[in-house]
This record gives C-alpha cells, structure tokens and sequence, in this order.
C-alpha cells in the first residue's frame, strides 16, 4: 500500500499547485480585463467631454459668424428702404416743383412733361410688390422740332397713369401695368394698359372727375388735334392718347 500512496502523494502536489497557477492567471485576466473596461470607459467619457467642448466652439464659431451676418442683413434692409423713401422724396420734390411752378404756365415741352410723368411713376412704384409687373417704354425721337418747345399742356399724364395704378391689383403677382411714351412726328402719345383687379373697387361719390377733366380740357386746346380713346380687351383696360402738336401749331398760327 505504501507505494501506491507514496506515487498518488508525488501527483497531488504538482496539480495542485498548477491549478493554484492557473487560477492565479485567470484572476490576473480578469483584474486586467475590469481595469481595461474601466480605461476604456474614462477614455469614453473623456473624448465625449473633449468632443462637447469641441462642437461648443464650433457652436460659438459659427454663432460668431452668423450674428454678424444678420446685422448686416438688416442693415442692407434698413438702407434699401432708406434708400427707397430718399429717392420716393426726391421724385416727390421733382412733382411738386412741376405742379407749382411748370403747371402755372399754359404750355410745357413734352420733354418736362415725360420727366414729370416718370418721376410720377417712381413714386406710384413704392405701392406695389416686388412681383408686379410694371413696363415703362419710351419711343423718343428727341431731334423733333418740337420736342423742345412749349406747345404741350401740363399734366395730362396725371389722369391715364394715376387711373392704371388705382384700378390694377398692385398685389397680385399675375397683374401688370405698361406705360409707353412716344414722339415721333411731332405727335404726342401716352398709351397705358393694365390688368383689371378682381376686386370690387371703393365707390367714391367723386370717381370719374378727373377723367372728364382731362376730356373737357383736350377738347378746349387741342380741338380736333387730338384722340382719347378708352377700351377694354378681355381682362385688360387700355388708354390711348395722341395730340398731334404740329397740326395744332399750325391752327393757332392761322387762327
């Protein structure tokens, strides 16, 4: 018996202190596997913090840019419309120059007259949106002898031009005013269409004076010199008129 005991003896040892062994390694693994989870969390958290502050001033930069860029919007904003009621004005003080002092006289020259209907026309623009569709054309031959002269009556642009921009819908993005101003063979011409609104126009107890106005005076200057004419094409309300100034030249001198 003493030597079966003496060789299980001999064997107990050494397998027990390479499981001690083992066992040792195991719990080593395990203690540098938690301390590798626990490195790589605070890593973790640490690029997380570093990435916060990153995207933060990142935020800041992009804040730092923006803010200035907005300013400088409204800025151009505030100077466009600076600049729009600046110009508005100058145009205003162009008309009433004319109407006090020019009106007085009997005659103008068709070319004050035309700079005193555009400088209307500038004015009437700040009523309407940036979507409307105003034309203005001019058919000018300046070297007429008469293009110069005092032979036209003042401000019988105001009727036709004001009327355009009273009865179109100055809002709605399909509707349209065309103004056109010709001088050719000495015959004035004012022709303006515009794109009938929609919208049931304010009655006005005086509506249609100055239209008559305009009428009685063309008759009592020009006579048979001249032709007005009003007519609607579809939805389009267009006015027309011509004064022959050289035929009226010549009618005063024989007269």
């Amino acid at each position: 018996m003493r030597p079966f005991l003496e060789i299980t003896n001999t064997w107990i040892f050494p397998i027990t202190g390479l499981v001690v062994l083992l066992l040792g390694v195991i719990g080593y693994l395990v203690l540098q596997l938690q301390q590798s989870k626990q490195k790589k969390k605070a890593a973790e958290t640490q690029f997380q913090k570093l990435e916060t502050k990153i995207n933060a001033l990142e935020l800041q930069t992009l804040e730092a840019r923006l803010n200035p860029h907005l300013f400088k919007n409204i800025l151009n904003s505030i100077q466009s419309h600076a600049y729009q009621t600046y110009f508005a004005l100058d145009k205003m003080a162009n008309v009433l120059d004319y109407i006090l002092y020019e009106s007085q006289n009997k005659f103008v020259t068709p070319k004050e007259e035309i700079e005193f209907a555009m400088n209307l026309i500038e004015i009437n623009k700040i009523k309407i949106s940036p979507l409307f569709e105003l034309k203005v054309k001019t058919k000018i031959n300046e070297a007429e002898p008469l293009w110069e002269q005092q032979i036209l009556a003042p401000l019988i642009s105001i009727d036709l031009i004001e009327n355009a921009f009273k009865h179109a819908d100055l809002q709605s993005p399909d509707a349209f005013i065309t103004i056109t101003f010709e001088f050719r063979d000495n015959v004035f011409s004012l022709m303006v269409a515009n794109k009938i609104s929609t919208r049931t126009p304010l009655k006005k107890d005086k509506a249609g004076i100055g239209t008559e106005t305009l009428q009685q005076r063309l008759h009592i200057i020009y006579k048979d010199s001249f032709k007005l004419d009003r007519f609607i094409e579809e939805d389009v309300y267009i006015t027309h008129l011509k004064i022959n100034l050289l035929e009226h030249k010549a009618k005063m001198h024989t007269a």
